[in-house]
């Protein structure tokens, strides 16, 4: 008889989570997910999907305005915030659903509760107090969203958990933050109908994206009404009878029906018992592993945005999948962290994979940037002011492209695509020879035929 009850132990139901239990089943093992919130984890439940279901409706106000130089007469539009929620809580539950009926059927038996580690073999489920014995623990609970730094009346303020929930059309909100999920929901709700400003800390937002990306997506929200209050902090929130008084580090206030606060996230790892297994968490809380998401204990596991590699939804399945190939399809496998496509579905959308221009030059040296900017072909009748920016990085001494830039609609479509290409070791030649699809907009990407005057790193000695 086993000393184990099952193979394989996974604590939390999100994309990792539940594709590592679905492969390791396929693979032939005993699998058990315990999961205390919903299946499907923060992407499907409260994260990538509803967000994107919200974006979905918030760019019907551009086409309604669009239509009209195409001979369209829609009529005065209004929007209802309660249909919108109600008809996107009806999708996650479908979602989670198929989710939970997808793991059924690959044999693994679901748990509805809280689990903790007890040793490095022991897990305590405790809704029911059972433990249960596992050869192998996966750890997969994601991280939670965090309200910091610490303020006077800062519990007036949601976080990308609440916003989803919202009983109310705020008509009036601050969302404070400069990254994915800041400046993600600054376009949903300036493009519902929203008075909205995007305070930031920092003279630009998205740290970390190519400036010309962060130049073009400040310069295409204040067209839009978006207030970008920058290079200044929430110092304090008042609840008043107009809705909530925000002070700022500049001392001036602005009143709003709601304030949501995308400042950062945290690994769920508080309460999980990793101590009694003998793992030391890193300074953020994160759990540290190896290249196969190994942790210092053999028979512990962990992906996903709880170690803190690359906090995306596909990184964690991918993880999840080479953990089960590795552990129980003996297929050892590492997923490469280096090359990862991404999508901002900010408004206008961002795509990006590989080297900003900062980091290309110092990555590889001399490097030849190409780029271009245009009004996309629908703004010619439309009237819109959007523009498209394009941009490829290219390695000079192999004439590989190690970075694609894409601003404009669509862009996470064709960074996928672009993706592919990069991912291979394409080069600007093999740009060049790809025949464009005309006419696009993504036909730039393989038209662009004269670099730009880039200053070269200087050599040192």
């Amino acid at each position: 008889m086993s000393q184990f009850d099952v193979d394989l132990f996974v604590i939390g139901g999100g994309s990792g989570g539940v594709r590592a239990a679905r492969i390791a089943a396929n693979h032939g093992a005993r699998v058990m997910v315990a999961e205390e919130y919903r299946v499907g984890g923060t992407c499907v439940i409260r994260g990538c999907v509803p967000k994107k279901l919200m974006v979905y409706a918030s760019r019907f106000a551009d086409d309604f305005h669009d239509a009209a130089g195409f001979g369209w007469n829609v009529g005065e539009p209004s929007f209802d915030w309660a249909t919108l929620i109600r008809n996107k809580d009806k999708e996650i539950d479908r979602l989670e659903g198929i989710y939970r009926s997808n793991l059924e059927k690959a044999g693994v038996e679901i748990v509805d509760s809280r689990a903790v580690i007890e040793d490095t073999h022991t897990v305590h489920i405790l809704e029911t107090g059972a433990r249960i014995r596992a050869r192998y623990i996966l750890v997969a609970v994601g991280a939670h969203p965090t309200m910091e730094p610490a303020i006077p009346g800062g519990e007036l303020g949601i976080t990308s958990n609440e916003v989803f929930h919202l009983e109310r059309f705020p008509k009036r909100i601050m969302i404070v933050g400069g990254g994915y999920i800041a400046v993600e929901f600054a376009g949903v709700f300036a493009g519902l109908g929203s008075e909205v400003t995007l305070l930031h800390r920092g003279d630009k937002l998205l740290r970390g994206f190519d400036e010309d990306v962060r130049d073009a997506l400040g310069e295409a929200y204040a067209q839009r009404g978006i207030n970008l209050a920058l290079k200044k902090t929430l110092t304090r929130l008042d609840r008043t009878d107009d809705g909530i008084a925000a002070t700022l580090s500049d001392g001036s206030v602005i009143t709003v029906d709601q304030v949501l606060v995308a400042t950062g996230r945290r690994p769920n790892t508080a309460g999980l018992g990793l101590e009694k297994a003998g793992i030391v968490l890193d300074e953020v809380g994160a759990i540290p592993v190896d290249a196969y998401s190994q942790t210092i204990m053999p028979s512990i596991y962990a992906v996903g945005d709880v170690t803190n590699r690359a906090n995306l939804t596909p990184i964690a399945i991918r993880e999840g999948h080479a953990f089960a190939d590795t552990v129980f399809g003996d297929k050892p496998t590492i997923v490469d962290h280096d090359l990862i496509p991404t999508a901002v579905f900010s408004t206008p959308e961002i795509g990006v994979i590989g080297c900003s221009e900062t980091a290309g030059k110092a990555r590889f040296g001399e490097i030849d940037v190409y780029r271009t900017a245009f009004h996309p072909m629908k703004a010619t009748l439309s009237g819109g002011k959007d523009r498209v920016l394009m941009k490829l990085i290219v390695d000079k001494a192999t004439d590989k492209v190690v970075g694609v830039h894409v601003v404009g609609h669509d862009a996470g479509e064709m960074i996928q695509l672009a993706g592919v290409a990069v991912t291979m070791g394409a080069t600007k030649a093999d740009f060049d020879r790809t025949v464009a699809v005309h006419p696009t907009a993504a036909e730039e990407l393989v038209t662009m035929r004269t670099p730009v005057v880039v200053k070269q790193p200087q050599a040192v000695g």
